[in-house]
């Protein structure tokens, strides 16, 4: 697991964000699969030695790259400071769609593990999300079964809007969905 952003030396930001800058941008290109740590490493100008000093490998900077981008996203929208409201829970269906939508759009060749890891990525974090917002309202019953079939509603529309080819209006997909996704909540507000 990687210190917290807050407490690392400006120089291992500064490298961080170099290695993280050059992903994405090498994501952009040629996409995910095709990527190699070397790729990384050269369009960086960092040796092998200091990428694995952050990361053990392409995939756990995939996980950084794409949790630091979705809680940019969250933070933004103020969602991780609230608790649950009807409209929180719009803002975040909102917030999964959008960023779907221009992860996938981002990204050359899209592949199915690349998509994969995303999603585990997505889910754990609207997971722990929603399992916060619950919590806070101090329930009688477990939250885990209501925010997993959430979360899991929540990925799997967003990513129908990301992968549709005839896409409906943004907010008017999200206000079509909310209401399939707040059953599962209902009881806790």
């Amino acid at each position: 697991m990687l210190p917290t952003e807050e407490k690392l030396d400006p120089r291992v930001k500064r490298t961080r964000a170099l290695i993280l800058q050059s992903f994405e941008s090498l994501i952009a290109e040629k996409g995910f699969e095709t990527i190699s740590v070397q790729d990384v490493t050269d369009k960086a100008q960092v040796n092998r030695a200091t990428f694995y000093a952050h990361f053990s490998d392409k995939y756990a900077l995939l996980d950084y790259s794409i949790s630091q981008k979705f809680m940019q996203e969250i933070e933004k929208r103020m969602l991780n400071t609230c608790h649950y409201t009807h409209d929180n829970l719009r803002n975040l269906i909102l917030a999964v769609c959008d960023f779907l939508f221009h992860l996938h759009s981002d990204c050359a060749q899209p592949h199915q593990q690349f998509e994969s890891l995303v999603e585990g990525t997505i889910k754990k974090q609207i997971f722990n999300l929603l399992s916060h917002w619950l919590e806070q309202t101090q329930p009688k019953v477990p939250t885990e079964i209501p925010a997993t079939v959430a979360t899991w509603a929540i990925y799997g529309l967003a990513s129908l809007y990301s992968h549709s080819k005839k896409r409906p209006a943004l907010d008017q997909f999200v206000d079509d969905a909310l209401p399939l996704v707040a059953v599962n909540l209902e009881q806790f507000t």
